[in-house]
């Protein structure tokens, strides 16, 4: 068994993506349990993901945008100036994020969606990330299923509210 004591955390960012009515986009994650049930079902999510070792915060969450939504046709409107940082829960340490962290610190944005919904493509990594995604009203957030993230999401509503306001 790994000791999470011993792990560093994996540097990440977050999008927080906001279309022109001031919704949020979620996606349900493919490797959680409940995936492929109903729409409402399964562990539900905005993207995020690592940050490359040569890259900066802005260009790591529009490269995370295109990789997992398939479009990085947004704008930065804000970021949280200090980074969240949560734990796995101890069933994921040594399994989730390669087994090599004990969880993540994030740097989230907050970013306007300047697309059209037919340009959000979840197929074009392999695998997806998501399955399905929808637009939410930010406040709903933490009451979906966002599995142990729950805390960083209701953190999240209250810092970014200002920017749910429509466009």
């Amino acid at each position: 068994m790994t000791d999470a004591a011993t792990l560093p955390y994996r540097r990440n960012v977050g999008a927080m993506l906001f279309n022109a009515r001031g919704k949020i986009l979620i996606g349900r994650r493919t490797d959680q349990p409940g995936a492929g049930g109903p729409l409402d079902g399964g562990v539900w999510q905005c993207p995020q993901g690592g940050i490359d070792a040569d890259e900066d915060p802005e260009e790591a969450v529009l490269r995370e945008l295109r990789e997992e939504i398939g479009t990085d046709r947004a704008v930065i409107m804000g970021a949280r100036p200090d980074w969240l940082t949560y734990d796995l829960p101890a069933a994921l340490i040594g399994r989730a994020l390669g087994g090599r962290y004990r969880g993540q610190t994030q740097k989230w944005f907050a970013l306007r969606f300047t697309g059209q919904d037919s340009d959000i493509r979840l197929d074009d990594q392999q695998p997806p990330e998501f399955d399905a995604w929808q637009w939410i009203d930010l406040p709903s957030l933490p009451e979906r299923n966002v599995g142990f993230k729950r805390d960083i999401y209701r953190t999240l509503v209250r810092d970014f509210a200002r920017f749910s306001q429509p466009a």
